[in-house]
């Protein structure tokens, strides 16, 4: 059994929602998703998908979307994303009751891939605005702005404690850590994202979020104080799932 993670399929099918606008790597990317987790997920794998899973803002209008993320070989665990409208952190439960036997929402809660427990949560970044000089380069943000994301990250973080702590009191010690936000912003060199890594010895950090060239090294890829990061944001991958284990 393999553990494959990809994020940000941004599906449309019942919605107005195209994503080529956002560059040629997105064109039919719906058919290059299909292809590739067809070849390379096999049905006994596990395959984690990181957030923005659906353009509909409720959940009627995400049906078609999830059906297509559900008909994809493997075992799927869908993490919430900031674009995901239909899903209520709170009512977590009641999507895992209606979609048993065929999807997984990692919220709140925790999934086992072999002897590793799998804990994630959307998590949060703070994205500017930035104050740039001619170069390009950062002089200053919005320090209002940069508190109010403190906040958020937060929540997140005691959202992200009670799936640790619920993995943990059932004998795991071995864990993989999913966040749909990168672990850290541009002017962090760390986060308590990736102190909490650090403190439960988490192996991998997995997450998505950042399109296009500019944005893929906004945050961590590869090892940083013994954790691997990935990021696996959908057109950084070409819509082939990365294996992580």
């Amino acid at each position: 059994m393999s553990l494959y993670a990809i994020g940000d399929f941004h599906l449309s099918f019942q919605v107005n929602k195209p994503m080529t606008v956002f560059g040629s790597v997105w064109k039919r990317h719906e058919e290059k998703i299909q292809r590739y987790c067809g070849r390379m997920v096999r049905p006994e794998d596990t395959l984690v998908i990181t957030g923005d899973h659906s353009w509909g803002r409720k959940l009627a209008e995400c049906r078609e979307d999830l059906a297509f993320i559900e008909a994809l070989p493997g075992r799927k665990i869908l993490l919430r994303g900031n674009h995901d409208m239909f899903w209520d952190a709170k009512k977590t439960e009641q999507l895992n009751e209606e979609y048993r036997g065929r999807l997984l929402f990692l919220q709140n809660n925790y999934y086992s891939y072999e002897d590793y427990a799998l804990v994630g949560t959307k998590g949060y970044t703070f994205e500017g605005p930035f104050y740039l000089d001619r170069r390009g380069r950062i002089l200053g943000w919005d320090e209002d702005k940069e508190e109010h994301a403190k906040k958020l990250v937060d929540r997140e973080m005691a959202r992200l404690q009670v799936s640790f702590d619920a993995a943990w009191a059932d004998g795991y010690r071995k864990f993989i850590l999913f966040l749909h936000y990168p672990p850290t912003s541009v002017i962090e060199t760390d986060s308590p994202f990736t102190r909490i890594a650090e403190q439960y010895h988490v192996e991998h950090v997995v997450y998505s979020h950042c399109h296009g060239e500019s944005r893929f090294g906004d945050s961590i890829r590869g090892e940083y104080h013994g954790v691997c990061y990935h990021l696996v944001s959908g057109d950084y991958l070409g819509f082939r799932p990365e294996r992580i284990l």
